[in-house]
């Protein structure tokens, strides 16, 4: 089972980056490196009922979010961003932070 667990591992390492956008591009002297935020999850199992009879199952699957790319040009480097990867990626965040802070604003009510 371990090797297992290592194969996938290694199989999906750097699967966020490749899948959105590609690898590191030299263009004309300017280096483009791409940025991603990627996740993944998998499962398994398996069990045999009263009769012997056994079963087994899995599944996995991910999510990979292009954030932008670091791009270098004569020793100046700059991020410019993907406005819609950074917003999907902040507003989970937005939403739990307000949520917090009703929770503490309530609370010093009382």
């Amino acid at each position: 089972m371990a090797d297992l667990v290592l194969e996938l591992a290694e199989t999906v390492a750097g699967v966020g980056v490749k899948t959105s956008y590609g690898e590191t591009v030299d263009l004309d002297g300017t280096k483009v490196v791409p940025v991603a935020l990627g996740y993944y999850g998998f499962g398994a199992g398996s069990g045999s009922d009263a009769g012997g009879d056994q079963a087994g199952g899995g599944g996995g699957g991910g999510l990979s979010i292009p954030l932008g790319a670091y791009v270098g040009r004569g020793g100046d480097v700059r991020f410019e961003p993907n406005l819609i990867g950074l917003l999907l990626v902040a507003t989970p965040l937005i939403w739990v932070t307000g949520k917090a802070l009703k929770a503490v604003i309530r609370a010093l009510k009382h």
